[in-house]
């Protein structure tokens, strides 16, 4: 599985492609659905372009990307740095009128064990991120319900293309065992393209979009999201 990311903590600043208004992500997951995305993991932003929980945001972004691109899972981030309170954190997430499919949680952050589990309240499926070079695997391993989540987002923070995959593999041995549930591989700027070539060795699922990475394989400025899911489709289907 292919999933798009067209956005993360980024802005047109970065980039001019990066959505950020409800409408553009939802354009910007139908074109990645277009050309072979399955999957979508968004950040939501307010009225000045900061990733948010609000219940009106998210359910506005969430509104306008089911418009645009039916029959997409789509998720979205509970980043800590959108509520650094674990408690209102679970709070926003708890006050949410239009619920995503998914919500990644990054079990390197304080309250990450509450806010998961409100979304399990929720019926919401997780993706349990882990992040390299933290104890986010040995912390998600011991939580009791490690067995429930949607899937784990291995996320490779090493962004040195020599070393990326050597991390990525690091990381996938920290969560051989514990659960049994589908492994999302993937990296981010220098790193990325290095992992989604690892994870498609392995047969992982895998993502890419401008949250990942601004630039092709080769180095050269990415135009848009569409072009990313297109190059990745392309390199996937050649391993």
């Amino acid at each position: 599985m292919l999933q798009i990311c067209p956005n993360g903590t980024r802005s047109g600043s970065d980039h001019p492609a990066v959505p950020v208004a409800p409408a553009a992500v939802g354009a910007a997951v139908r074109a990645a659905a277009d050309v072979g995305a399955r999957d979508a993991h968004v950040h939501c932003k307010d009225a000045a372009g900061a990733d948010t929980l609000d219940p009106a945001h998210v359910a506005a972004t969430l509104t306008a990307v089911r418009a645009a691109a039916p029959g997409i899972a789509v998720g979205v981030t509970t980043g800590a740095w959108t509520a650094p309170d674990p408690a209102d954190r679970a709070a926003l997430v708890r006050s949410w009128t239009v619920l995503p499919d998914h919500a990644s949680v990054n079990f390197h952050e304080p309250g990450a064990e509450l806010v998961a589990e409100t979304l399990l309240d929720l019926g919401v499926g997780i993706e349990a991120g882990i992040f390299s070079g933290t104890e986010a695997a040995a912390r998600f391993l011991a939580w009791p319900h490690a067995d429930r989540v949607l899937r784990v987002l291995a996320e490779v923070t090493d962004t040195d293309p020599e070393t990326a995959q050597e991390t990525a593999k690091d990381l996938l041995h920290a969560l051989r065992a514990g659960h049994d549930r589908p492994i999302l591989l993937h990296g981010e700027d220098g790193g990325a393209w290095p992992v989604l070539r690892l994870a498609a060795r392995r047969g992982l699922d895998t993502r890419i979009g401008l949250e990942d990475t601004l630039t092709l394989p080769d180095g050269s400025p990415a135009p848009d999201n569409t072009t990313l899911v297109q190059t990745a489709r392309t390199l996937i289907a050649a391993i």
